[in-house]
Parts: C-alpha cells; structure tokens; sequence
C-alpha cells in the first residue's frame, strides 16, 4: 500500500505552529502541536500528540526551526523528516519522537493529496466506509460505574473502551457488565514510567477476564500469575502500546487475534501502511485509537479507520466525549463519511 503514495509529489514552502489545550475526562489538561506545511497554495496539517505538555511549550518557545522547503517525492520527504532531530532536548519518552514526527508525515501526506486533487481513499484504491465507535473513559473515584449510566442514559447505543484499575470492585465490574455495553478493556501493564501505569494485578485481571466474558483485553502486563488467568483467552487479548511497526508484531509472545492500531505510535506513514497489510494478510483484526487528539490528527484517525477496519470497537469518537461531563446532542456511531473529503481530511457528516 505505501508505494501508493510514495511517489506522490510534494512541494513545501514552509511550516508553522499552533498550540492547542483542553480539559478532558481523564482529568488532566492535554496539550498538542499542530503542525501546518504549505505550499502550491495548499495547506495540509498534522498534529503532535505528545504527552508531554511542556515539551510542547518548549517547542513554540524555541527559536529552532526546520528547513523542510522544496520538492520532494512524499518517500522522499519522509527520509528527511526522518534524519531529523525534532527535539531539541531529550523527549521524556523515545515515542515522542514517533509523534512529533508522525505530525509532520501526515500533514506531508495531506499536503501531497491536495497538491494532486486527491483524498486517502482514493490513491489507495479503497473506500471510505461509516466507522464505528467506542467512547473511551476512566471511572470516576471512587469508581462506581455512575459517569458510564449518565452517558447511556443520553444514549442507550453508546459503547465503552475503560480502564480498569486495582480500585474496581466486584460491584463495579457487576454493574458495568450488566449495561452490555463494555467492548474492551485497557489494563494499561505494558505502560511504564507514565501517570497511567497499571501493574500487573492478577485479581483486577480475573474480575475482568470472568466479568466480561465478551470484551477484549488489551495490554495485559505477562506474569506468572497473570498468565495463569489469562490462559484459554489468548484469543481475546490485544496490544496496543509495544505496537510501532511489523517487527513489534512478530515479537508479541504469541501470535495475536486483535491489535490497537494508533498511527501516531508508527512514526511514518511507511510503516504504518505496512503493518496494516501485514495484519491483513495475516488474519489480525484491527482496531483504532485514540490519543485525546485536539485537532486534525482526530479526523486523520477516523478516516484511517473508515479505510481500514470501519466495523471494529474504535477509540475514535467525535472529540465532544472527551470533555468532562457528559452532554447531550453529540454524534452517533457510526459516523458517516465525508460528501467530498480532501487530502487526509476527514469530516463526518452529522448524525446527532
């Protein structure tokens, strides 16, 4: 699929910053960068999703700047954008230097598809179909289930990606069960060194495992114990944050039924094009996610998404369900594709 668009041509004239914030409902500010390259007249963004909000700060207040003018195969400008040291100091995590640079890569590749007359779906030879989604949330403390009744009460459709963490009881994995609206379950064990961290907790993964015996598992952190529980439901365990290319997949202790798919955790386009044909043809069903993005990168993983797995649990919902409180008059799943989309552009029709 990358050769597609490799040979795509792109002319830059420059680039600039926009620094986005918002609250969410996980309870901190996040903070992203998004990226604008122009050039031919056309404009085409990325964003940066970075964890870090003061590696954000730090990046407008810096003086440093990329020369990226001129034109290029989009093969080539991703080799540039590759030999670049997009940090100025040390990112707090060496993903961040997939992030930053995925926000370059696919405003190049928005760019190139404007430049050209052409949208994502059409270089690829594929559709865009209505995508599915799944509303991505932590439970309230203590965690009583409550936040996810007061969204099923604006919408009794509604289905669930949550986070369990050592605080769940029994009566909280009761109560969600019974909504059946619990598609995956995130328990966080492969994060290390993050505000989200979940050590492996081998009671919280057997409540789950029992209690939603239909959900997926994903990034359960492998012990002896955590095995044992885990045994017979292989088939429901899925990956999301070791994933950044083909060579993670095929390092996975064992062959994977399911994998989170989050284009930003890929770098470049190159390999995240790559992994999606190697699942394809491996018969490993995808799901999107989602990083709390505050601008473009939203659509760019919707409309990944419509191309690639639009019937899957996707963490990709309309960005409204990120906000503190639940709210009425918000978009329905699935969300309907663009009329006319452009470049990367990916703007659901509404249907609230």
């Amino acid at each position: 699929m990358y050769e597609k668009v490799a040979d795509l041509d792109v002319t830059v004239d420059g680039y600039e910053l926009e620094l986005l914030e918002s609250e969410t409902s996980s309870g901190f500010t996040r903070v992203t960068t998004v990226v604008s390259l122009h050039g031919d007249g056309k404009t085409g963004r990325g964003e940066d999703v970075t964890y870090d909000g003061d590696a954000h700060y730090a990046w407008h207040e810096s003086s440093d700047s990329f020369d990226l003018s001129g034109d290029f195969s989009f093969d080539g400008f991703s080799h540039r954008i590759g030999k670049l040291e997009l940090f100025g100091d040390e990112p707090g995590q060496e993903i961040f230097r997939n992030y930053r640079r995925w926000a370059f890569e696919s405003a190049a590749l928005d760019l190139a598809l404007k430049q050209a007359g052409e949208n994502l779906a059409e270089r690829l030879d594929r559709s865009y179909d209505p995508v599915r989604f799944v509303v991505s949330t932590r439970l309230e403390e203590p965690p009583t289930g409550d936040r996810v009744l007061e969204w099923l009460d604006r919408n009794p459709e509604l289905e669930f990606k949550l986070d369990p963490t050592s605080d769940w009881t029994e009566e909280t994995v009761e109560r969600l069960a019974s909504t059946d609206a619990v598609r995956v379950l995130d328990l966080k064990g492969q994060y290390h060194g993050t505000e989200v961290d979940q050590t492996a907790d081998p009671e919280l993964y057997e409540m789950v495992v029992e209690g939603f015996p239909e959900a997926i598992i994903e990034d359960p952190e492998l012990t002896d114990e955590t095995r044992r529980v885990l045994e017979g439901n292989e088939d429901r365990v899925s990956w999301d944050y070791p994933i950044r290319g083909v060579d993670t997949v095929e390092e996975l202790p064992w062959e994977p039924d399911f994998l989170n798919i989050k284009p930003s955790r890929f770098g470049s386009v190159g390999s995240l094009l790559d992994t999606v044909k190697y699942c394809f043809g491996n018969g490993i069903r995808l799901y999107g996610g989602g990083q709390f993005e505050l601008g473009p990168g939203r659509e760019h993983i919707q409309g990944i998404a419509s191309l690639f797995y639009p019937e899957s649990a996707n963490d990709i919902a309309p960005r409204a369900y990120n906000r503190p409180e639940p709210s009425d008059g918000l978009p329905k799943s699935p969300l309907s594709p663009p009329d006319e989309p452009r470049g990367m552009e990916w703007k659901p029709q509404s249907s609230s």
